[in-house]
């Protein structure tokens, strides 16, 4: 049973703050507590999450508002138990910060052997396909955990 659980995209503004908070809620209410954190490989660090972000979770009851980007560091990936990314590369990126997480990282759409595609500064029926498989990646991950 992870407790420490890091999710990771590029700029920790869109697809990993969504699949945090919502992986979060989800565990939540299945009756676990665990620390979710989520970084960037690139991030842009100090940034809000991305309004049309903030939005959609609004839409789900869920307040993005307090996120603020951070980049994915060695301290980071050695406190995590599982580390979740959204597409192959970061987790390339991530091997290359810290060796030690490559056995602890996986996509997040692992068990539907998708990857989570960037919405970012794209239409809103880009968003939607993202959420949707972040929404199913979660699900599967939350079978498991």
């Amino acid at each position: 049973m992870y407790e420490r659980i890091l999710v990771v995209c590029t700029g920790n503004i869109c697809r990993s703050p969504v699949a945090e908070f919502l992986l979060r809620d989800a565990l939540i209410k299945a009756g676990r507590n665990p620390e979710l954190r989520s970084a960037g490989v690139g991030a842009l660090v100090n940034h809000p999450a991305d309004p049309t972000a903030i939005e959609m979770m609004q839409e789900r009851g869920l307040d993005l508002g307090p996120h603020r980007a951070q980049q994915a560091s060695v301290a980071l990936c050695r406190w995590a138990e599982l580390v979740l990314v959204m597409e192959g590369h970061h987790r390339d990126a991530l091997g290359d910060i810290d060796p030690t997480v490559r056995g602890k990282t996986f996509l997040l759409g692992h068990w539907q052997k998708q990857e989570v595609p960037d919405p970012y500064k794209r239409s809103r029926a880009v968003w939607d396909e993202s959420v949707k498989l972040i929404d199913e990646g979660v699900a599967a991950w939350l079978k498991r955990l």
